[in-house]
């Protein structure tokens, strides 16, 4: 299944998701602070499905980068000649 399709799916899923909640709620008359949560929970998902839908032209998997390959050839060391190594100090120093 493509991604439309699947985002298709579940749009059908949380339409007769909130449509059972409805319902429920006119059965219990409110239903209190709970049926409150559950209508609420059941509303952030519809609106996180539309948010998630409404960038899915965009949900690709990520192009990988080229690869660069390293040589094993040693490196030019003239380019570190007025560089101190790191952490070690200068070379013509010594430690304490």
């Amino acid at each position: 299944m493509s991604v439309h399709d699947e985002l298709t799916s579940v749009q059908r899923c949380l339409d007769d998701l909130v449509r059972s909640v409805k319902r429920l709620e006119q059965r219990l008359d409110g239903g209190g602070l709970e049926m409150r949560r559950v209508r609420t929970d059941a509303d952030h998902l519809r609106e996180s499905v539309a948010l998630l839908r409404a960038v899915a032209p965009g949900l690709t998997s990520p192009k990988r980068p080229d690869l660069v390959s390293i040589p094993d050839t040693p490196y030019d060391t003239t380019l570190w000649t007025d560089s101190d190594d790191e952490g070690l100090g200068a070379r013509d120093r010594h430690a304490p």
